[in-house]
């Protein structure tokens, strides 16, 4: 383990039944500049985010009682602005589709390296603490257009409606707004998500597609993606 880090500002809780891996990673996040609690089941980790809300929240699945999949579907509804990441030994696609499904920024299999979970973390926690533009309060939104906002991490849509994305969906909808009107190749997809296109599950681009339609949908928005056969997907006007 490398010496003490400098002090991200993040706090995290590590939701984790099994004790010693818990207490390996409380330990490890620590010593990588976190500020780290964990706890072993729903009950006691709800407890303490009422008390006082974590940044993020690093989840395991296999919990007792309510699993990891309900502890991110219920904060990704009641908490936007909170990074969900799921640690877990289930590798299989289905299980990772529905984790991104279900709202979680990331999903690492087990076993995971300390540096690759604080990186991760670091990753989320700059979509969290991104400030908003210096004229985004006073600038009015360009009239009957989709737009990026807040740094790119809100959506807002013609007629103000606005809605929060996840690292993945601020990728995912940066690259197709940087072609607007023109669709981007799952290639461009996978670049713009920091994959590597000869080593990528592609599954895992329509699932972003998917959730983003749902969310806006549950918001009242109308959002113009398609995807486009043998290609990728565009973002109409």
């Amino acid at each position: 383990m490398p010496s003490p880090s400098p002090r991200t500002g993040l706090l995290v809780h590590v939701i984790e039944d099994d004790e010693d891996i818990r207490a390996e990673t409380v330990f490890a996040l620590g010593e990588l500049g976190f500020d780290a609690q964990g706890f072993g089941d729903a009950p006691s980790f709800y407890k303490a985010f009422a008390v006082q809300p974590c940044d993020i929240a690093v989840v395991d699945i296999g919990l007792p009682g309510e699993n990891g999949l309900a502890i991110v579907s219920h904060l990704r509804a009641v908490q936007r602005r909170l990074g969900l990441v799921l640690v877990t030994a289930r590798g299989e696609l289905e299980d990772r589709l529905l984790g991104l499904r279900e709202g979680a920024d990331a999903y690492l299999v087990k076993p995971v390296n300390m540096l690759e979970l604080a990186e991760t973390l670091n990753a989320v926690g700059r979509r969290l603490t991104v400030a908003p533009q210096g004229n985004a309060a006073t600038s009015p939104p360009a009239p009957a257009a989709w737009r990026l906002l807040e740094g790119d991490w809100i959506l807002g849509d013609p007629e103000g409606r606005q809605m929060a994305l996840t690292t993945s969906e601020r990728a995912f909808l940066g690259c197709l707004f940087g072609q607007r009107g023109t669709a981007a190749s799952r290639d461009d997809l996978i670049r713009a998500l920091g994959g590597d296109v000869f080593d990528f599950d592609e599954h895992r681009i329509d699932a972003i597609a998917s959730r983003l339609r749902r969310k806006a949908a549950k918001l009242g928005m109308r959002l113009p993606l398609h995807s486009v056969r043998g290609t990728g997907y565009v973002l109409a006007n």
